[in-house]
């Protein structure tokens, strides 16, 4: 293997370890921050709903609920929260190897490519066994901001070139956009000729 594709391949590994990595402390955040805002919302609501009659609607209510709900789901991962965050830095670490292990191919001699392909290797062997599979609703939305807002992916970015909407915003939510502008504009026609 030549040094541009060696490089390549570090940056692919680099990629899935570092999302990964995200993934895992994204699915953590969510499950160690949301029910705390939930629970404070609701309260909130609840204070300001005894002074404020407008708000005591059936539809404010069952949104509350559903907030209530949305904590239960979350309350299932409660018990192994901790397990994220430990596999979140085990890949830290290996993406940080990673990232030397690319810094040094920049300059490293053809004799010296055997043995940084190999080490890659033991990385990505050590990488397949480190992860938890199920992660919580909505992870990847922010895995993504996490992995390309907060991290330092320049290296990466050498060889992959992201661009804005085909990898730095989810498809998913690209979708949710164009469907929340779509039907906007449904309802504004809707309401300006009927």
């Amino acid at each position: 293997m030549d040094k541009d594709n060696l490089l390549k391949s570090i940056a692919d590994t680099g990629y899935n370890v570092g999302f990964g990595a995200k993934k895992h402390f994204a699915t953590y955040d969510i499950v160690e921050k949301v029910p705390g805002w939930i629970g404070f919302i609701s309260m909130a609501f609840g204070i300001y709903a005894l002074v404020f009659d407008h708000l005591n609607e059936k539809w404010l209510a069952a949104t509350l609920i559903v907030f209530g709900i949305v904590g239960l789901y979350i309350y299932f991962y409660d018990t192994e929260k901790m397990k994220y965050d430990e596999e979140g830095r085990k890949l830290t670490q290996l993406f940080n190897q990673l990232r030397d292990l690319y810094r040094s191919t920049q300059s490293a001699t053809d004799q010296q490519l055997p043995a940084i392909k190999q080490n890659l290797t033991k990385i990505e062997e050590e990488y397949y066994t480190i992860g938890i599979s199920k992660q919580i609703l909505f992870s990847d939305w922010y895995a993504h901001y996490k992995f390309f807002w907060q991290h330092q992916i320049d290296w990466i970015d050498e060889q992959k070139n992201f661009r804005f909407w085909r990898d730095k915003v989810p498809l998913t939510l690209s979708l949710v956009l164009i469907g929340t502008l779509v039907s906007c504009i449904v309802i504004a026609i809707r309401e300006a000729f009927f």
